[in-house]
């Protein structure tokens, strides 16, 4: 029988491996799941009065554009809901 002492920690050692390959992969897969969305360490600086020289680029993101495609998604549901009731109805007939 074996003591507890000789087997020098090799299960420990495999569940560490285990859970570093599992957060690798996590880590992985988030970063597809997100996009590559990346958050700095430091602040933002605060914006009172913003520079006259600086105005919105097209890559800065705008607070409309998510509720625009939002609306287009709603729009492309609803016009492949009433298609498919036509269908239907035409099937039915």
């Amino acid at each position: 029988m074996r003591k507890p002492q000789s087997e020098g920690g090799w299960g420990l050692l495999i569940v560490l491996l285990a859970l570093a390959i599992v957060a690798f992969l996590a880590r992985d897969a988030l970063t597809a799941y997100l996009g590559g969305v990346s958050r700095t360490a430091t602040p933002a600086p605060s914006r009172t009065v913003q520079d006259p020289h600086r105005e919105a680029t097209p890559s800065e993101p705008s607070l409309a554009r998510p509720v625009e495609r939002a609306r287009s998604v709603e729009d492309t549901v609803a016009r492949g809901a009433e298609a498919r009731a036509k269908a239907l109805e035409e099937r039915g007939r």
